[in-house]
């Protein structure tokens, strides 16, 4: 594994161990050029899967473009990491076990919605204005009086 700080091609593994839901490998690293320490995560990969936006072009699934979208919704959220890995986890799951291999943005997008209407109402109100293309404040009324409110009312 190369070194992210210096680029030096042999690091060393000090310790592994499994993530807390046993879904990735947590490796400590150790950089014997330069001495730097760094996290290594190895993870199952069922199938490459290809994300088809909206526009019909196609790209590669991307990990961590997910978790990063979903950490910009729980920015400033009381939210344990070890829970949001757990999430993004899921929903890559739920994804190579589709039997798909090519796999609709919208998809993508619901189940980012679902997971995080159970996560985080404030993180969820955030997602859908980006996802949902919120444009004036009556755009989130509408949305929190038919999503937000329902589901709070059970």
């Amino acid at each position: 594994m190369k070194c992210p700080f210096c680029g030096h091609d042999d690091t060393q593994v000090k310790d592994s161990r499994p993530t807390e839901d046993n879904a990735a490998i947590r490796r400590r690293r150790l950089c014997g050029n330069c001495g730097a320490r760094f996290t290594t995560f190895e993870r199952v990969q069922l199938r490459e899967l290809t994300v088809l936006k909206k526009n019909n072009s196609r790209e590669p699934f991307d990990r961590d473009k997910l978790m990063r979208s979903i950490q910009i919704s729980l920015r400033k959220r009381n939210v344990d990491p070890e829970r949001l890995e757990r999430v993004v986890n899921s929903i890559v799951r739920r994804l190579e076990s589709s039997g798909e291999s090519e796999i609709k943005c919208k998809t993508i997008g619901e189940m980012v919605m679902e997971a995080l209407q159970a996560l985080d109402q404030v993180a969820y109100l955030r997602y859908a204005s980006v996802y949902k293309n919120f444009r004036e404040v009556s755009d989130f009324e509408d949305f929190i009086d038919k999503e937000v409110r329902v589901e709070g009312d059970d």
